[in-house]
């Protein structure tokens, strides 16, 4: 892992993100790796060279975070990193950005893969409209280990059981949904006692993780390949429209609220035009 110290103006950035007014990444790039990450687009920007998920910057700013600038708004702790990703255990960035929230009225939502959120369990209880989110795609820990180097799928889930026993709203992100594959209700019957909202997402494929993500498939599920390939080479879109439409229903007749984001590209054109 290539580690370097980068100083930055601020933590808070503008977003574009259709549900968020505003984003704070902590960290540049990601250690989890996760092999269908879309963040790895950064490095265009970044100037890194290197493979995603070999290298991180930790980012530093002397500036306190504007909570007037925040105030009523919604914030997103993290959109193309994971904030405990596990740098964060000896470096506290995040911890140190929770502290400065503690007393901020805004409306935080934080996402992560990683169990390390529990170590600040003593802010997120003070924080007064607080969301934690955890991705989770899969009950297969085997097919978890090839797509990512997070916690394990029975951490997450002890993860959130743990938060949402001590009061803090529990979301289970979906994401992204791979077809065929994620078994989308086994994992809401795992989880829904300590779940208050569902987020489910596709899986979007581009640039060179597409070719990644479908010579994977061919190997792993060569069942599976040739709908692959109507999905992502094709352009077919009639299976994404039958399952947005199944989770719905069900969502709907079992009373279990959620989001579903299958839509995000439409969504966020829809916030810019706005």
């Amino acid at each position: 892992m290539i580690i370097k110290e980068v100083a930055v103006n601020e933590y808070l950035t503008k977003s574009n993100l259709p549900s968020s007014d505003y984003v704070i990444n902590p960290y540049i790039g990601c250690p989890h790796g996760c092999k269908y990450c879309y963040a790895s687009f950064m490095k265009r920007f970044t100037g890194h060279k290197e493979d995603w998920g070999t290298f991180i910057d930790i980012k530093r700013s002397d500036k306190k975070i504007n909570l007037k600038k925040i105030s009523k708004k919604t914030v997103f702790l993290s959109s193309v990193t994971d904030c405990y990703n596990p740098l964060e255990e000896k470096y506290k960035i995040t911890r140190n950005i929770l502290e400065q929230l503690v007393n901020s009225d805004c409306y935080l939502s934080i996402s992560t893969k990683s169990k390390l959120i529990l170590r600040d369990i003593d802010l997120l209880k003070k924080i007064k409209n607080l969301t934690v989110s955890m991705s989770i795609n899969t009950l297969d820990e085997n097919f978890r280990k090839d797509m990512d180097s997070a916690s394990t799928i029975k951490e997450r889930l002890d993860t959130l059981k743990e938060l949402h026993n001590h009061g803090i709203r529990t979301v289970l992100f979906m994401s992204p949904i791979f077809p065929y594959i994620t078994e989308w209700k086994e994992i809401i019957e795992e989880s829904k006692n300590y779940i208050d909202e569902y987020w489910f997402e596709n899986l979007n494929l581009r640039g060179q993780y597409k070719t990644d993500i479908m010579n994977y498939i061919e190997k792993k599920y060569p069942e599976y390949y040739d709908k692959y390939v109507d999905l992502y080479k094709k352009n077919k879109k009639e299976y994404w429209n039958s399952l947005a439409n199944e989770i719905n229903i069900y969502c709907e007749n079992h009373n279990i609220h959620y989001i579903n984001y299958f839509y995000h590209e439409e969504l966020v054109k829809n916030k810019k035009e706005s």
